[in-house]
Formats: C-alpha cells, sequence, structure tokens
C-alpha cells in the first residue's frame, strides 16, 4: 500500500517501512510519532487507487521520528564588480527522518 501526502507544501510518495525527509517542525517534548491527516492518494498493488479531491476523506499516514539532521551547506554570494561589495553568507536546512509505520484509508 502507499500513499501521497502534502506536508505544509510539499508532497511525498511513502509506502510502509520508507524513510523520508521533512523539513523541521514543532513538536511537543518527547512526542514521537507524526500523524499526517492531508492525504492525496492511497493506492494498493492490484486495485484502482482513490483520489481525493483534493483529500482522501478518513485516511491517515502514521510515522516514526528516527532523528533531526541538517541538510547540506548552501552558500550564497553577492557581487558587485568594481564596487567593492562582496557578501557571503551560508544555510543549512533542518529536516526530520520519518519511517511509515501505517497506512489507513
Amino acid at each position: 500500500m502507499y500513499a501521497v501526502i502534502d506536508d505544509r507544501g510539499h508532497q511525498y510518495k511513502v509506502a510502509q517501512g520508507d524513510r523520508f525527509d521533512v523539513q523541521l517542525m514543532d513538536l511537543a517534548d518527547g512526542q514521537d510519532r507524526i500523524e499526517f491527516n492531508r492525504i492525496l492518494l492511497v493506492g494498493d498493488t492490484g486495485s484502482a487507487p482513490k483520489v481525493g479531491t483534493p483529500v482522501v476523506a478518513g485516511a491517515k499516514v502514521t510515522a516514526k521520528i528516527l532523528e533531526r539532521l541538517k541538510g547540506d551547506k548552501i552558500t550564497i554570494q553577492k557581487f558587485r564588480r568594481r564596487k567593492n561589495y562582496r557578501r557571503k553568507t551560508g544555510h543549512r536546512q533542518q529536516y526530520l527522518r520519518l519511517e511509515v509505520e501505517s497506512i489507513t484509508g
């Protein structure tokens, strides 16, 4: 069974046991599971998928939080020639690594 979930504007195709990264979100202390309720599509092998309008009613995906990690560093450079203007900054996006435990719907 697989599902397409919508998490704050990003869509992920997941199946049971898959590991995937989402952008860091505010969590309560000690929270170790996340439940996604915005499920756009639920499919199973051998049958037609259920497509939501815009979401599938009653469907949900439960995922376990594995770790918090940082992505690769991105370097931003600004430069104006002959004006003695140079700026160099960087950014590292923070992610949560999740593992899908169950898909219902």
